[in-house]
């Protein structure tokens, strides 16, 4: 029988003297595995020069791991079969051969361990991934891939023993498709490919008028919605790697760009506007065929139906009703009509929970059979709040933590690991049932591959057991295996680029906002005020993060999720540039307000031709401006279009386009005054020419 090396396993606890490792690895020697296993016994590791799987049950999703098994280990340079071969074995825990390994070494499966739990046996002489179910196999299958560190001659895979399930049944990621960028289809697969390697097991990507529907086909925009065969081909895909998809299509609020079209003026709260009105004959049979089309493309058991800040309503067709009965009232009532409608679709439904904010009696309202998800995506030092009373009415929640990329040049490293950890920790203490990262990109610029150190935290958290206690070691633990596990980088410089980046977050505005504020407005200039104290500080920090990235690109070939890496790095380079952009800002109006001083003094004409060159000139700093923006649309062009559709980028490319033109006018208009000052002595006032005068400040340009 082939299998039979691969039941000569010894009692490692006793053969290896293996020691306990905590999940959050406590000890230098243990492998960085992402999510931290329950349970870890480590001793060493032995070399693993080629290796055999094995599946001798032949199940389907057993052969779909070993599929992907196969493809990591060739990553490493690990030959298949060969005469120094370890033999890796995927098993169900009720055949023979998992049965007796478990009891040779003293194993066993627990009832939480039933649906997603595996155990996990390496030793000199074989390697084994046990399983109860098939997602079990899959995720043993996980932590193997990160067990195997090195490549060729050098791979290496550590030795010991693994129990492991889940803190949480639903561990997702809610991905918004709406609001600019729509991935393509085949980013859409690797995203799947990764969140089920960090054991994530729900997909749900959220639409407002980016998926087609055939009976209403005008919202669709071309080239921006993903199709019917786009979903098809996702799910069978998702399927393979125990993803479950829920669909999340905005049934009453956020369909602005549904309700702009004359078509649904009838259902529509307010003209062109957010919210559908309840109580509008077309209304109900609007969702119903938006839903009844979903149920039939997604099979999965839940869909979602939004249901968040809807706050068009009560101002239009509802005025009158909401002043009678109440703004929570109305809400919840016609979530129990929508609920009422699906009702033969036989799906769980989920909706946003923010209603508890504004009116906890009206929870009372809402069917006990729904989910309720809770979102909150800033620290808060108690979020039990946003639980509490959906729980108290009986209703199931999952909670939605936030990935703080929103609108901002590059995410929030550490304020996303404070909101998951501490929502998560609620979540799991008071009984929610699944967690939800979200992404948004509500001012269009987002970029999915910056967001993978949240959105993996995210699948940590929830699998993990969370506690207050052991929340900061867990995030340390996490920093320093992010860029392992998700890179390939053994040499730690790009967990050390990620820490340089939330250092250089720490104390500057880093928005997409500051990115495209003008230094010399008034509000430019008050953000400037705000920004120098640290302007120095920040970007050194962040300048070091370009230089561990570009360090890493160059060095190591085989780096993996490269476009992401690159990705990484245009975060980097447009906060240090947003900072440049003001450093230059303020070099600018104190060199020009010298030059205006002096220049009727024919024995500084010198100091004022360069005081005047230095800002539109030849290397001027207007010209610096504007070649940083023509440099960052070309790299963001490129990292968008590596995971994004065409659709939707010339929006953002126009940004960039008026900036660069902004600064390239100005340094004309200063060559002009340049000129003009050489043939008559005079230049106009800073305030008339735009400049800032900021009094007490002088340059060292000259």
């Amino acid at each position: 029988m082939q299998s039979c090396r691969s039941l000569r396993f010894l009692l490692l606890g006793l053969s290896l003297g293996v020691s306990a490792v905590s999940p959050l690895f406590a000890q230098s020697d243990a492998p960085r595995v992402l999510p931290a296993p329950r349970e870890l016994h480590a001793s060493g590791t032995e070399p693993i020069p080629a290796a055999e799987i094995l599946v001798p049950g032949a199940d389907a999703e057993d052969q779909f791991a070993a599929s992907q098994l196969r493809e990591s280990l060739a990553s490493h340079g690990i030959a298949e079969h060969g005469n120094d071969a370890v033999p890796i074995t995927l098993l169900r825990a009720d055949s023979a051969d998992a049965k007796k390994i478990l009891s040779d070494n003293r194993l066993s499966f627990d009832a939480a361990m039933q649906a997603e739990g595996y155990v996990l046996i390496t030793d000199k002489h074989g390697i084994a991934v046990i399983g109860e179910a098939g997602a079990g196999v899959f995720y043993g299958v996980q932590t193997l891939k990160q067990m195997i560190e090195g490549r060729g001659a050098d791979a290496k895979v550590w030795l010991g023993t693994v129990r492991d399930w889940p803190a949480m049944k639903y561990r997702g990621i809610d991905d918004d498709l709406s609001r600019g960028p729509v991935p393509t289809l085949a980013f859409q697969k690797h995203q799947l490919e990764i969140f089920a390697a960090f054991k994530g097991n729900v997909y749900s990507p959220y639409f407002e008028n980016t998926v087609q529907y055939p009976g209403n086909p005008l919202p669709a925009l071309p080239g921006g919605a993903m199709s019917p065969s786009d979903v098809k081909e996702l799910v069978a895909y998702a399927q393979k790697l125990h993803i479950t998809i829920i669909p999340e299509q905005e049934a009453f609020g956020h369909l602005h760009h549904v309700l702009e079209y004359d078509k649904y003026a009838d259902v529509a709260e307010t003209p062109n506007g957010n919210v559908l009105a309840p109580g509008q004959p077309g209304t109900l049979p609007l969702i119903k065929s938006w839903f009844t089309q979903l149920a039939a493309e997604f099979p999965g058991p839940f869909l979602h139906v939004g249901a968040d800040e809807t706050f068009d309503l009560g101002t239009g067709r509802t005025k009158a009703d909401v002043d009678k009965r109440g703004l929570g009232t109305v809400y919840a009532d016609f979530l129990a009509q929508i609920h009422e409608e699906l009702a033969p679709l036989d799906r769980k439904l989920l909706f946003w929970g923010d209603v508890a904010w504004s009116d906890e009696a009206a929870v009372q309202r809402i069917p006990k059979d729904m989910i309720a998800v809770p979102w909150v995506y800033w620290h808060e030092d108690s979020y039990d709040k946003n639980i509490v009373p959906f729980k108290n009415a009986g209703i199931e929640t999952w909670v939605a933590t936030g990935d703080a990329n929103w609108s901002m040049q590059y995410p929030l490293g550490e304020n996303a690991m404070d909101n998951i950890a501490g929502f998560t920790e609620s979540g799991q203490r008071l009984g929610s049932t699944g967690e939800l990262l979200t992404v948004w990109n509500d001012d269009g610029e987002g970029l999915f591959n910056q967001d993978w150190f949240g959105v993996l935290f995210g699948a940590v958290a929830a699998w993990q057991p969370q506690t207050v206690a052991t929340a900061p070691a867990e995030k340390a633990a996490y920093q320093n295996a992010f860029g392992l596990q998700f890179y390939g980088d053994p040499s730690g410089r790009i967990d050390e680029a990620e820490k340089e980046l939330i250092a250089a977050q720490k104390d500057v505005d880093t928005s997409d906002k500051a990115f495209w504020l003008d230094p010399w407005t008034v509000e430019g200039q008050d953000e400037l005020e705000k920004l120098r104290p640290k302007l120095v500080s920040s970007r050194q920090h962040v300048e070091r993060a370009v230089e561990l990235i570009e360090e890493v690109e160059q060095s190591e070939p085989e780096i993996a999720e490269k476009d992401a890496l690159k990705a990484m790095e245009l975060g980097a380079r447009r906060i240090d540039f947003a900072l440049e952009k003001f450093e230059l800002a303020d070099e600018m109006s104190a060199a020009y307000r010298e030059a205006y001083a002096m220049r009727a003094d024919k024995k500084h004409a010198t100091e004022v031709r360069e005081l005047l060159s230095s800002i539109g000139g030849m290397n001027g700093r207007c010209d610096d401006i504007r070649d940083g923006y023509t440099l960052l649309k070309s790299l963001y062009s490129d990292a968008w279009l590596a995971e994004n559709r065409p659709f939707w980028l010339g929006n953002v490319q126009v940004r960039y386009d008026i900036a660069a033109q902004l600064w390239h006018k100005r340094s004309m208009a200063m060559q002009a005054i340049k000129d003009e000052w050489e043939h008559t002595g005079q230049m106009p006032a800073p305030g008339a020419l735009g400049v800032p005068l900021v009094e007490g400040r002088t340059t060292d340009m000259q």
